[in-house]
């Protein structure tokens, strides 16, 4: 199959209602993956697709599966499964947004950390898609909760990665609990021996479709994400126009309506910006660009589409407000800056789920992305000063100032003011609308940690790996307790999952686990981002809140055993899993009924 095709979606035989989400999100023509894969699943063919995270796999499989849901039959005929929440969450918003126009469709994530109350609702009420991870799908497949006897496609995404955390035998159990006439589709980056065997056990006669994902070079744009987190986007983006050195910048959107609503929000904050979208007409559209060519703007607002072969030199920054579908797109757009030899910034805003696709387009890029901290209001009004004094020093040196002398003389004169407290007032005035003093109140929290899901799920060679085992055994530790053990029937398993899953610290990360009859212990990294210990505090395993607490003593070096006072048991559930599974609960309230199950 070639990487290549001069396909549209029109030739693809997708419905109008997919057709016109198609044409408002933007794309313009299938990529790869998708011309290969939607024509066979379409025709009800079972798959394999070999491709990266970032060419578009996700639109490969929800359109088809869209286009063949039969909305008036209100339960679950597709069953998508993910490795993790944060990718079970992403499809889920992917299927959402591709649906649109299908009017009264219903998906529903499941996932552990989720109230059950609120999925047991939901699976009650009717749904026509599920996407979920192989613990929590389990789950519900013993409870009798999750019926899958009208499902018609089942997907596996990312398979390598479910073989990877432990999930195939999870995933075998679940495909002998659903109907032999279902249609398969198996997705993954690489074909390990398990999952080649998978295949061949579970799926027909599968197509097989083998994309190879383009790379790109971009050595002449600096580029930078901000993890989206404490201060809004908008808030974040003032903060970086009032900060960064810019001549004109371009911010890339999902859809036409938030070019307009934040090109609007930013000019009621006082910036030159425009909108730029395919409901302009092309007189519009050409007259933004030329208003952006010669500075009468320095803002542009646009979407992929709109901004398809826009050549503007004097761009020297763009801003991924919304993190693009796919990594091509991403090249595109950074490409509008760094031109005919200049050195251009590109700054990524990514949300914590998003974090898969920063790994994608750090491959194609063939460049790392850094993590950028977000100017503070002292480092704006620093910059506001700056830019005062060189005004001045402009002023002084090319115009005369003749009469403004004289009339602040008449002001002296007349005893308005010493002259110093003079100038002042006119500063004053001048900055009025944009003090050049910071502000004395508390600055908005910005959450800046260290990005622990950066390498999650990566693959690592063995010198990798022995390079990792070394920095753990330097890197400063500190050992936790947990309030779960051998009586909750948990394993090391369990733990990594839960620490992976909930505080996205990598196993490479996470030191020596001790199992004890009520308790646990771990070694952690000392420098623990405070919100990542403050999610884990509240993180269940076995129907057991773990309860992570430093242990007094706890850096690396003599261990001191915990010590229990009376009454300090922990909650025990009655019964129990027969296997492990690193799916965690995060219930909305304590269980108060030994038994009861509150995941």
């Amino acid at each position: 199959m070639t990487d290549e095709t001069n396909l549209s979606f029109e030739d693809l035989g997708l419905s109008p209602e997919l057709l016109q989400t198609i044409q408002e999100i933007g794309y313009e023509n299938p990529s790869p993956i998708q011309a290969a894969c939607i024509p066979h699943l379409l025709a009800g063919r079972d798959l394999i697709g070999q491709a990266q995270t970032g060419t578009g796999k996700t639109a490969a499989f929800a359109l088809p599966v869209l286009n063949r849901i039969d909305i008036e039959r209100r339960a679950p005929q597709a069953l998508v499964l993910a490795p993790t929440r944060e990718l079970a969450i992403q499809v889920a918003e992917a299927f959402q947004t591709y649906a649109r126009h299908l009017e009264g469709f219903h998906i529903l994530p499941i996932y552990g950390g989720q109230g059950m109350t609120l999925q047991l609702r939901h699976l009650a009420r009717g749904v026509h898609v599920v996407v979920g991870t192989p613990g929590r799908v389990m789950d519900h497949l013993r409870r009798g909760t999750l019926n899958l006897d009208a499902l018609t496609t089942l997907v596996l995404d990312e398979a390598d990665e479910m073989l990877r955390m432990g999930f195939i035998e999870d995933v075998e159990w679940i495909l002998e609990h659903t109907p032999d006439t279902r249609q398969t589709a198996l997705f993954s980056a690489t074909m390990p021996p398990v999952i080649r065997k998978i295949a061949d056990g579970q799926l027909r006669e599968p197509v097989e479709v083998k994309i190879k994902a383009k790379t790109a070079t971009v050595e002449s744009i600096n580029q930078q994400y901000w993890l989206v987190s404490g201060l809004q986007k908008l808030e974040a983006l003032t903060r970086i126009l009032d900060a960064e050195d810019i001549d004109a910048m371009i911010i890339f959107v999902r859809t036409k309506t938030e070019t307009v609503e934040l090109a609007e929000k930013l000019e009621a904050r006082g910036y030159e910006a425009a909108a730029l979208n395919g409901d302009m007409s092309q007189v519009l559209r050409e007259k933004v660009i030329d208003r952006l060519k010669k500075g009468g703007l320095d803002i542009v607002i646009a979407t992929d589409v709109a901004a398809r072969g826009l050549d503007v030199e004097r761009i020297t920054h763009v801003v991924n407000y919304d993190i693009p579908y796919d990594t091509e797109a991403y090249v595109h757009r950074i490409g509008r800056t760094g031109r005919a030899g200049r050195k251009g910034t590109a700054i990524l805003f990514v949300a914590p789920r998003e974090r898969r696709m920063l790994r994608a387009i750090e491959q194609a890029t063939r460049q790392p992305i850094q993590q950028m901290r977000l100017p503070t209001l002292q480092d704006i009004a620093d910059r506001r000063i700056e830019q005062f004094k060189a005004q001045l020093v402009e002023v002084l040196d090319n115009e005369d100032i003749g009469f403004y002398r004289e009339l602040v003389d008449q002001m002296v004169t007349e005893e308005l003011g010493e002259p110093a407290d003079i100038a002042a007032a006119i500063a004053h005035l001048m900055h009025k609308e944009r003090p050049l003093a910071a502000p004395d109140e508390p600055e908005p929290p910005v959450r800046e940690f260290r990005d622990f899901d950066r390498d999650r799920g990566s693959d690592r060679r063995p010198e990798r790996r022995d390079r990792d085992d070394r920095r753990r055994d330097t890197e400063p530790m500190r050992r936790y307790t947990l309030d779960v053990g051998r009586e909750h029937g948990v394993t090391p398993r369990d733990i990594v999952g839960a620490l992976a899953n909930e505080g996205g610290i990598p196993a490479r990360r996470i030191g020596q686990i001790k199992l004890h009859d009520t308790h646990s212990t771990v070694e952690l990294p000392e420098d623990l981002p405070g919100d990542c210990f403050a999610r884990l505090k509240k993180t269940w395993v076995r129907n057991q809140r773990i309860n992570l607490q430093p242990e007094e003593g706890g850096e690396r070096g003599p261990r001191k055993p915990l010590r229990l006072k009376d009454g300090d048991a922990p909650y025990r559930p009655a019964g129990g899993r027969k296997r492990a599974d690193v799916d965690v609960h995060l219930p909305k309230r304590k269980p108060n009924k030994p038994g009861r199950d509150e995941s």
